[in-house]
């Protein structure tokens, strides 16, 4: 299954006994699916059915849709005009000009006058109406399409981004596992030295507590867990990956938790080589989830 992108755009046009269509759709990232309409005056009515579409069709994601429609010339409707009303107001325009000097009047000053130009209703039966209405969802669903299409497209590169960060993650944690700081014999080494040190400082400290303490925190300083919980996670990703669908959630869950592991593993290191593996995986784990914030 393909795994898509929560950005693209895309248009289509469509005809419909003369009246020309125009959808314009676009998206980017969102928790959810949120849709906002450009719609002409007049066409709210089909603003339900518009919403509806998008949601069966995506899961994640901020959507805007904008209609044009445009009327063909003979189904324009024409502008009546008032020709006496508009007689009378030149002329009252024409004696005020004389009496007092006022401007002459434009033409389309008078016409904007409230009375004198009127633009009727266009009569739409419902049976043209219904088919006209059919027409522009029908023009939406391939402008879907297309979005969908350069969603996929645009996954398609994420996934293979992101399948890159998976293998580079793999490849830090068998790092810091084989780092020779942590063979017993250099933790052993370590811990003698460490030991040495503090017998040197004071002649009273307990030489046996001293070690049982060392060997504690050595310990506790383990990061077996985190490499194996490291390991495990970087299956689940490739495992998602392959899957596809609607997975930039759990990939998103998926990120805090390879955050999480990082985290521990450079608190709990007691060698500088294994800190500087955690602190590059921290960077690539932060680039992941970056990522992963564009997936629907």
């Amino acid at each position: 299954m393909n795994v898509q992108s929560m950005t693209g755009f895309a248009r289509a046009v469509a005809e419909r006994d003369g009246t020309s269509i125009a959808w314009e759709v676009k998206s980017v990232n969102g928790k959810s699916v949120e849709v906002r309409l450009r719609l002409p005056q007049g066409f709210d009515r089909l603003e339900t059915a518009i919403r509806q579409t998008v949601q069966k069709r995506f899961a994640r994601g901020n959507f805007q849709a904008t209609l044009t429609v445009g009327r063909a010339a003979a189904q324009q409707v024409q502008p009546v005009v008032n020709e006496a009303f508009l007689k009378d107001l030149a002329g009252l325009a024409r004696r005020l000009q004389e009496q007092f000097g006022t401007q002459p009047a434009t033409a389309d000053g008078l016409l904007a006058l409230r009375g004198v130009l009127d633009i009727p209703e266009a009569v739409e039966t419902e049976e043209e109406r219904a088919n006209l209405d059919a027409a522009i969802l029908s023009a939406l669903d391939t402008a879907l399409t297309g979005l969908a299409q350069a969603r996929q497209s645009e996954g398609a590169a994420l996934r293979t981004l992101l399948s890159g960060h998976i293998d580079t993650i793999e490849v830090l944690t068998l790092k810091a596992e084989a780092d020779p700081s942590r063979e017993p014999v250099a933790i052993r080494e370590r811990m003698a030295e460490q030991v040495r040190l503090l017998m040197d400082a004071s002649a009273n400290l307990d030489a046996v507590r001293l070690h049982q303490e060392a060997a504690f925190l050595a310990t506790k300083a383990d990061i077996r867990e985190e490499i194996d919980r490291l390991k495990t996670h970087v299956a689940s990703g490739r495992a998602l990956l392959g899957s596809g669908g609607a997975i930039g959630r759990k990939l998103d869950f998926l990120a805090q938790e390879f955050n999480r592991e990082s985290n521990t593993l450079c608190s709990k290191s007691n060698a500088a080589a294994v800190t500087a593996i955690g602190l590059e995986l921290k960077a690539v784990v932060d680039q992941f989830r970056e990522q992963v914030q564009n997936l629907e």
